[in-house]
């Protein structure tokens, strides 16, 4: 199985590092010359539009090549690992590797407490109890863009539920909002730079498919309301991307039935269904890692984390690696979800995205007004 390898030279976190340089933030990361050679323009307002999900292969199922996002696509991009939103996102918002931030996956396991917890939403990720926890990684809401000379305006288009500081941000409660919000905030006298965040099409994915007739529609009225954007708008550069792209789901490996398995591990699988992680009792690991690749080995490749971590798919820098477990087992083009122990509720998908196959290629999308 061939797959993406994250390149931390040429990924969504590289947008973030070249808005950073930009805005006279700190920055420790590769930059994008396709992106700054655009920036040098200096232009009055400059947005960027996360949608989330809309990866390179929702777009080229979905969308004529002659269509305004396709046609505006001048690089694919690779996402974080695990291209999930937890972790991508938090990537983005911070310029930060996987390895420096620790938001690597939807469930991490924390020593401290002894539980899987669902890190969006505070949950215990088997019982859905509400943990009163303080995890010990970075803090989510402390984005770059906050850290820069004072020359452009910071605003911020979010949904509720995403952490950002109050002053400068504008809540959406429907995803439709984002655009009538970039276009208002784009008005504003001076230099605005708008950070803007969309949780479509990824939900709709999930739900319906990737190449659903639903999902299709839904990034037509995107792509035709980033066009209407640009007419609207002046003196304006767009960067829209995605935080990762998906797959659709052909089927589940019910891993929570295999009872001599799970018997060797000290705590549930965790980290996201098509990047399970493990942490297994001591004197298992050999004969763990030998009766899974046996099972499971044509939908999930198993690897040690420890050579994950040395081969720098996590990036080179950081200290949060300990979080991962003693085993990732990475799905592949079969496109299997993992049922572990999760609630099976989580695993209705027909959609969905975390591995290393079609979904960690992302677009830089750039247009002007």
């Amino acid at each position: 199985m061939r797959f993406i390898k994250p390149d931390f030279t040429h990924s969504i976190l590289n947008i973030s590092a070249t808005l950073a340089e930009f805005l006279g933030a700190p920055n420790d990361n590769a930059t994008l010359d396709v992106l700054k050679r655009e920036l040098d323009k200096n232009y009055k307002n400059v947005v960027y539009m996360c949608f989330d999900g809309m990866g390179v292969n929702p777009l080229r199922v979905n969308l004529p090549a002659t269509d305004f996002l396709r046609k505006h696509t001048v690089a694919v991009l690779t996402s974080t690992f695990p291209s999930t939103t937890t972790n991508a996102t938090t990537s983005l918002c911070l310029n930060k590797l996987p390895l420096e931030h620790g938001w690597f996956g939807w469930s991490l396991y924390f020593d401290d407490v002894k539980r899987n917890i669902d890190i969006y939403l505070g949950k215990d990720s088997q019982t859905g109890d509400v943990v009163d926890y303080k995890y010990p990684i970075a803090d989510d809401g402390d984005c770059y863009f906050y850290h820069g000379n004072g020359k452009y305006r910071i605003n911020t288009v979010f949904p509720s539920y995403v952490n950002c500081r109050d002053e400068g941000n504008v809540i959406i409660t429907e995803w439709s909002d984002i655009f009538a919000e970039v276009k208002r905030l784009c008005a504003q006298d001076g230099n605005n730079f708008i950070y803007a965040y969309c949780p479509q099409p990824d939900g709709t994915m999930h739900q319906y498919g990737v190449t659903s007739d639903v999902t299709r529609n839904l990034l037509q009225q995107i792509s035709h309301n980033l066009h209407q954007l640009q007419d609207e708008t002046h003196d304006t550069l767009f960067i829209v991307s995605a935080d990762h792209g998906q797959i659709d789901v052909a089927g589940v490996v019910e891993f929570y039935k295999d009872a001599e398995l799970n018997d060797m591990l000290l705590s549930p699988p965790f980290l996201d269904s098509r990047t399970p992680a493990f942490r297994v009792k001591k004197g298992c690991k050999t004969r763990f890692a030998q009766l899974f690749r046996q099972r499971y080995g044509k939908d999930f490749v198993l690897y040690r984390t420890a050579d994950l971590l040395k081969r720098g798919y996590f990036g080179d820098r950081g200290a949060y690696g300990y979080l991962l477990g003693d085993f990732i087992a990475i799905g592949t083009g079969t496109n299997k979800i993992f049922m572990g122990s999760l609630r099976p509720d989580k695993m209705e998908y027909k959609g969905h995205h975390a591995s290393l196959t079609l979904e960690m290629q992302v677009p830089l999308i750039l247009f002007n007004s």
